[in-house]
């Protein structure tokens, strides 16, 4: 019954103006400017309402083909993303980015190269390295229990290509310039930001979040994500996009997350000076952020998130 009704949803998406789904809204990509669309996803956790869709894939449309910039989190997310491309244009798919190893960014990989095989796929050497190690296996069981077995038949394909900080690459026409190197690590080790130079846009992967709050694991970095924010906004371009929520200029797309990164930071820092835990520093965090409480996430991340970042704190004084 349920490869039944996510058969049904791949077919009506097809043949209506948008990819529709039940409870969640129509999901198309629609122009940021002239050259870059964006298909902003659902705010919410992987789950069999949204199928596993949930990221921020964008497009540029080339002289000779597209270039897609994290093609969503399984292979029938990527299939939708691809029909969705077909609506706006009838060129290839020639090249894709996938900006960190967290799999509802790129597991949709496999629907790309599945149609388009001569597509080159660039990401993080690291990214690569690790999906390679487990982490893209890790990934479709976690996209396959969330989603209860509507993601069934992914497999993890990996990029074909490594980047280099501050790279230039130019595919279809167009100009793609890559940052990563701001400080070694951020929201993970394996992030890269993709700038399409042409219309002065930058895809900035969970290093920026909009109406959502994410995990910090293991492998990232507070403090480094706090620069990465001030190193993309100095960047001065007119078009950020976040991992997840709506795009805009960098008042709008970036400021808010690096706030709540500085208000955080500082928390913990006096909360530090005062032999605070966590869970006492966390009113007087909370008090300074209203405007949050309304994001994704919010309950369940802010004591994970003071916790990490207390962490570090006390890292940095030893």
């Amino acid at each position: 019954m349920k490869k039944l009704t996510l058969l049904c949803a791949l077919a009506f998406s097809s043949l209506t103006h948008a990819w529709t789904i039940d409870g969640l809204g129509d999901y198309k990509f629609e122009p940021l400017n002239q050259q870059a669309y964006i298909m902003h996803g659902p705010l919410g956790e992987p789950n069999p309402q949204n199928y596993g869709f949930m990221n921020n894939p964008g497009m540029i449309i080339g002289a000779d083909g597209v270039i897609v910039i994290d093609p969503g989190g399984t292979y029938q997310v990527g299939l939708n993303v691809i029909e969705e491309i077909k609506k706006l244009t009838n060129k290839p798919i020639v090249a894709a980015f996938n900006t960190h190893v967290h799999g509802d960014h790129w597991l949709g990989n496999q629907a790309i190269m599945e149609q388009y095989p001569n597509a080159k796929i660039y990401a993080h050497p690291q990214m690569i390295a690790q999906a390679k190690d487990g982490e893209g296996d890790l990934w479709v069981g976690v996209m396959d229990t969330s989603t209860e077995g509507l993601s069934k038949g992914t497999i993890a394909v990996y990029p074909t290509d490594a980047t280099t900080h501050l790279q230039e690459i130019t595919v279809a026409g167009e100009t793609f310039k890559i940052h990563n190197d701001i400080t070694g690590v951020a929201h993970t080790n394996t992030d890269i930001m993709i700038e399409h130079v042409g219309s002065k846009t930058l895809f900035l992967g969970d290093n920026d979040l909009v109406h959502r709050f994410g995990r910090f694991d293991g492998t990232s970095d507070m403090h480094g994500n706090i620069k990465v924010l001030e190193y993309a906004i100095d960047l001065g371009l007119n078009h950020y996009v976040p991992g997840h929520g709506p795009s805009g200029d960098a008042q709008a797309a970036v400021v808010p997350f690096l706030d709540y990164l500085i208000v955080i930071k500082e928390e913990a820092e006096k909360g530090y000076e005062e032999d605070l835990a966590d869970y006492e520093i966390k009113p007087f965090a909370d008090k300074r952020l209203a405007d949050y409480r309304d994001w994704h996430g919010y309950d369940a991340q802010l004591g994970k998130n003071i916790n990490k970042m207390l962490l570090e704190v006390e890292a940095l004084d030893l």
